[in-house]
C-alpha cells in the first residue's frame, strides 16, 4: 500500500437481467458510489452459461444468468467478485467453467471456485489502480459434496467446483430429547447399513460414543442444555487461513469473502462461529471481511483496525415471475459500504448509503420480478436503517452515527 484508496462493497447480486437500459435517476446515484471507488467489490450470486454449457443441477432455487450480466456488472462499476456460493454449481462443472472464462475474460478480480480444490482455494490477485488487490472467497454450505472442488487422484479426475470451508452441523439435546432420538430409530429397526443406503458422501461416519447419535445423517449429541453448533474443520480452517497469510505476506491488501447458508432463527443475528472465523481471518492478514447468505443486513464490527461486514444482504436480487417467499422488507433494503484505507492499509471511515431493491413504493406490492435495480433510500427511510443497524453494530463494539441520509463510521 502506498497511498489511501476506498473499496466499495455491496450485498449480493443475484443477477439474471442485463439492467443496462434503467436510466432512472436514483440507480444513476448508486452506480455512481460504485464507479468512483479504486475497488468496487460483489458476489455473483449465479453462474452463467456460456461455451461449456451444463444441465440444471436443482429443481427448486436453480438460476443460471447469460453471458450480458457480466457486461452490466462492469457497467455498474465491480472491479472483483467472489464466486462462491450456493448458486455457482447449478449447471455443473460446465458452467463452473464458462463462469472462470468468462469473468477472466473481462478482467475481473475473482476467486472462490476453480477447475479443481487447489484452484479454487488459491487466491485472486490483480493490480487495480497501482495497488495490489488479493481476493479469497469460500462457500460454508450446506451443500452437497459433488458442487465443491476436488484435486484428481490416481483413480479419479479432478472436478471443478467451489472452494469448500468445511464445517459440520452438531445439535446438543438434553437427556429426554436424546432418549426420543433413540426411541424413534429403535422403532424403525434402523441399523448402520439402512441409513447407508440412503446416506450422502458428507455423512458423519459411523459413531462408537454412546453419548451421540447419528439420526439419519445429523449428528446428536448428548448434553445438559439443548444447543445447535457449527464446527469448523480445523484442516480447513488453516488451509483457508494459510491462503490469506500468503497474499497478505506478498503485499496484497486482502478481502476475505465467506458465503454460508448455516442461519440463526433471526436472520438479522450473527452466528457465533461466523464472528470467530471473521476474526481468524483478520488475525492471518485481511484487511477486510464481507459475507453474504442470509439475504438481509446484519451489523459491522471493526477488528484489529479491520472492517467485518457480517453481511451486507442483496445488491441484485432477480427472482422469476410468481415466485412471493419474499415478502419480508429486510429482503429489499441494505447499503453500499464506501471504506477508506490509509496508506498502510488501515481502515479510516466507512460510508453507508442505504438503499432499497425496486424502490420504497415496491416495498408495499408484491412485484418481487420487477424490483431490477436498487435506488437510494428516502431520507426518512435511510435514518430509519442507519438507526437500526447502528443499534445492532453497538453490540460489536461498533460506533455509527447518523450523518443526512447515510450512516458513518469514523475510526
Amino acid at each position: 500500500m502506498s497511498s489511501p484508496f476506498t473499496l466499495a462493497v455491496t450485498g449480493q447480486s443475484l443477477i439474471l437481467h442485463d439492467v443496462r437500459h434503467v436510466t432512472d435517476h436514483g440507480f444513476a446515484a448508486v452506480k455512481e458510489l460504485t464507479r468512483k471507488a479504486d475497488v468496487a467489490f460483489t458476489n455473483l450470486e449465479t453462474t452463467i452459461l456460456g461455451r461449456h454449457g451444463g444441465w440444471p443441477l436443482k429443481g427448486s432455487a436453480f438460476g443460471c444468468s447469460p453471458v450480458a450480466v457480466l457486461d452490466c456488472l462492469k457497467d455498474i462499476g465491480f472491479d472483483a467478485l467472489a464466486l462462491s456460493n450456493n448458486h455457482a454449481f447449478d449447471l455443473g462443472p460446465s458452467g463452473v467453467l464458462s463462469t472462470l472464462e468468462e469473468v477472466a475474460h473481462r478482467d475481473f478480480l475473482h476467486a472462490g471456485t476453480g477447475v479443481d480444490a487447489a484452484g479454487a482455494r488459491r487466491a485472486g490477485v490483480k493490480k487495480i489502480n497501482n495497488r495490489k488487490v488479493a481476493l479469497v472467497a469460500m462457500d460454508a454450505g450446506p451443500g452437497p459434496a459433488i458442487m465443491y472442488a476436488d484435486n484428481a487422484t490416481k483413480t479419479r479426475p479432478a472436478r471443478p467446483g467451489v472452494n469448500k470451508l468445511d464445517v459440520s452441523r452438531v445439535f446438543e439435546v438434553d437427556d429426554g430429547n436424546f432418549a426420543n432420538l433413540v426411541s424413534i430409530q429403535e422403532t424403525f429397526q434402523s441399523n448402520p447399513m439402512e441409513r447407508a443406503n440412503y446416506g450422502q458422501p458428507d455423512d458423519p461416519l459411523e459413531l462408537t460414543s454412546p453419548d451421540e447419535i447419528d439420526f439419519y445423517g445429523t449428528i446428536f449429541r448428548r448434553s445438559p442444555a439443548n444447543c445447535r453448533r457449527i464446527v469448523i474443520d480445523q484442516a480447513s480452517l488453516q488451509g483457508q487461513l494459510d491462503t490469506i497469510r500468503k497474499a497478505a505476506s506478498d503485499g496484497a491488501f486482502v478481502i476475505a469473502y465467506l458465503h454460508h447458508h448455516h442461519w440463526e432463527p433471526s436472520w438479522r443475528d450473527v452466528p457465533q462461529w461466523v464472528q470467530l472465523f471473521a476474526r481468524c481471518c483478520v488475525d492471518a492478514g485481511a484487511n477486510v471481511f464481507v459475507s453474504h447468505g442470509a439475504p438481509v443486513l446484519q451489523p459491522v464490527e471493526i477488528y484489529r483496525g479491520a472492517p467485518i461486514f457480517f453481511g451486507l444482504g442483496n445488491f441484485l436480487f432477480h427472482l422469476p415471475e410468481g415466485e412471493d417467499d419474499w415478502a419480508s422488507p429486510d429482503v429489499w433494503k441494505s447499503v453500499v459500504a464506501t471504506c477508506s484505507f490509509g496508506d498502510k492499509g488501515q481502515i479510516c471511515s466507512i460510508d453507508l448509503v442505504p438503499v432499497v431493491l425496486g424502490g420504497e413504493q415496491g416495498l408495499q406490492e408484491r412485484n418481487y420480478h420487477e424490483r431490477l435495480v436498487p435506488l437510494p433510500a428516502s431520507a426518512a427511510l435511510a435514518r430509519s436503517m442507519i438507526e437500526d443497524l447502528a443499534e445492532r453494530s453497538a453490540n460489536h463494539g461498533t460506533s455509527l452515527r447518523v450523518v443526512g441520509d447515510r450512516g458513518i463510521i469514523s475510526i
